[in-house]
């Protein structure tokens, strides 16, 4: 007797269990609209964004990078900034300046410098705009220097100085930094 309902159970149990599973693979139309769970793709940062007091004498709207600490920091008003967690220059690529942000892009495609071709020929030539993309979701450009704030898919490496000189973030942060600022915004880089 037992078996004979042991059988039936099993199965709706499993069943049950791929529904579950089948449930939890379902497309989700906002990644594609916005705001879905796998829009940015590549997880959040291990550095969590935040507001911190801060004692700088920029002017609110002034992003601030130090390089030795692997932060951004957005100037707000009343001694405070936005924090975020960056991904800076390996040795030999860290550099120092105030540029103005010249332009900026959602998406944007991505053609690697002729410095970084004679370093590294195997990368592509030119890549489209898209989730694959190393540039990630947003890029702000850095006045006329080859470096730019940028998002990207490797959440693992903010906090890290792995890049040829640009500053990454996850492609959530550098979303939200990307709808703050416009173009002209001032840029201080310290590299000390």
């Amino acid at each position: 007797m037992i078996r004979f309902f042991a059988a039936p159970i099993a199965a709706i149990a499993l069943l049950s269990a791929m529904a579950g599973g089948a449930r939890a693979e379902e497309f989700d139309s906002r990644d594609i609209m916005g705001g879905g769970p796998n829009f940015f793709r590549g997880g959040s940062s291990p550095i969590p964004r935040t507001t911190v007091m801060y004692n700088g004498n920029y002017a609110p709207g002034t992003i601030v990078v130090n390089t030795t600490e692997r932060r951004l920091y957005l100037v707000l008003q009343n001694g405070q900034a936005l924090r975020y967690g960056i991904g800076v220059g390996r040795d030999g690529f860290r550099w120092g300046g105030v540029h103005k942000i010249t332009a900026k892009k959602e998406w944007p495609d991505w053609t690697p410098p002729s410095q970084m071709l004679a370093r590294r020929p195997d990368l592509p030539r030119h890549m489209k705009g898209g989730i694959d993309n190393p540039l990630g979701a947003r890029a702000m450009y850095l006045g006329s220097t080859l470096y730019r704030i940028h998002g990207s898919n490797e959440p693992e490496t903010i906090g890290q100085a792995v890049s040829s000189g640009c500053f990454r973030m996850t492609n959530e942060d550098v979303s939200d930094l990307y709808g703050r600022v416009g173009v002209g915004t001032t840029v201080v880089v310290l590299n000390n």
